[in-house]
């Protein structure tokens, strides 16, 4: 399950608005086949795993499976139907599908037709490969993950007239690898004012650029601004005069399903004020600057007893750069507690 958890991965970013999905065929202690899904209508990763095998397949064959397999005809057949055609004998499951269409008919269908199968094997880190897809597929609306970089006072900004990185070099790769796997970036205008910002996804090879989001009051954009002129100036969206709880539920029907708010701090503020991030990913600079810009500019909290908490959080070095990963647990949750 971790090698089709690896292939899965291989996926994000490039299967909106289908999930990611990983699969392993072993024979014995030996591995005959492995895949992952490509592109949305293109063959599932199950499918794919199967065809790399020539002629019958052993009776011991197993297949390791991130995602339930789907058991209704969509832009591709059910992948349960080939499963049973193919004589596979045990199937083994990561993650039951959230779907409502799929939610464990996958897994009554394989056994229906003799099939042995075995699911939650690394059930949370499979569900949690596509958490934006969960959160969509039942929402209809978009995962919000809430990222920056920002200095060890918390600002976005150096002084005047200094470099703009407050990161190096090797956060800011990684910040990319997170672009590379989101549908939409959201800035405001005054980010786009003030940094001209490309919102592009750069040194990832073969990666989708997602959409550019920006969020106006005034209307009022620079003609010149990269975002308008660029090769992906087509994948640039402006809402004028609409609130983010407005704008979140309008790309969720365009079938996006993860954002990334990228800034500016009023934004960002804005969007945790309102319990709207369902993800944070902060790369701490080691530095203090002073800037003028906060990173989460929010109202603050009225109280140390509901302020907004990470939850699951994660940590990682790059150089003398930490990135921080968590989940916010908001003022209701915490006043539960």
């Amino acid at each position: 399950m971790r090698t089709a958890l690896r292939e899965a991965r291989r996926g994000l970013g490039l299967t909106s608005p289908n999930p990611a999905v990983g699969a392993v065929l072993t024979a014995g202690e030996k591995i005959i086949g492995r895949a992952f899904h490509e592109r949305a209508g293109g063959p599932h990763a199950e499918i794919k795993c199967l065809e790399q095998v020539a002629g019958p397949l052993p009776k011991d064959a197993t297949l390791y499976v991130t995602l339930e397999p789907c058991s209704t005809a969509g832009q591709t057949g059910p992948c349960t139907d080939a499963i049973v055609r193919a004589g596979v004998g045990t199937v083994v499951v990561g993650a039951i599908d959230v779907n409502p269409r799929h939610n464990g008919r996958g897994i009554a269908t394989l056994r229906k037709a003799g099939i042995e199968v075995r699911s939650g094997v690394l059930s949370e880190e499979c569900s949690d490969l596509n958490e934006s897809f969960n959160k969509w597929i039942l929402t209809g609306q978009p995962f919000v993950i809430a990222k920056c970089g920002m200095s060890l006072d918390g600002r976005l900004t150096r002084p005047p007239h200094e470099p703009r990185w407050i990161t190096n070099a090797r956060a800011r790769r990684d910040a990319q690898v997170l672009r590379s796997e989101v549908d939409a970036i959201l800035v405001g205008a005054e980010t786009v004012r003030a940094d001209n910002p490309r919102l592009t996804v750069r040194g990832i090879t073969d990666a989708n650029q997602p959409w550019r989001v920006v969020l106006t009051r005034s209307g009022s954009l620079p003609d010149g601004a990269r975002l308008f002129r660029d090769r992906f100036k087509e994948k640039t969206i402006v809402y004028r005069k609409k609130s983010l709880p407005s704008v979140l539920r309008d790309l969720g029907k365009k079938r996006v399903t993860s954002v990334l708010i990228e800034g500016g701090g009023s934004i960002l503020g804005q969007a945790l004020d309102s319990g709207l991030v369902d993800k944070v990913q902060i790369y701490l600079g080691s530095i203090f600057t002073g800037g003028p810009i906060i990173a989460f500019g929010g109202r603050g909290a009225s109280s140390t007893k509901t302020a907004v908490r990470l939850t699951r959080l994660s940590y990682a070095k790059f150089g003398d750069d930490v990135r921080v990963i968590g989940y916010p647990v908001y003022e209701s949750a915490n006043a539960a507690e």
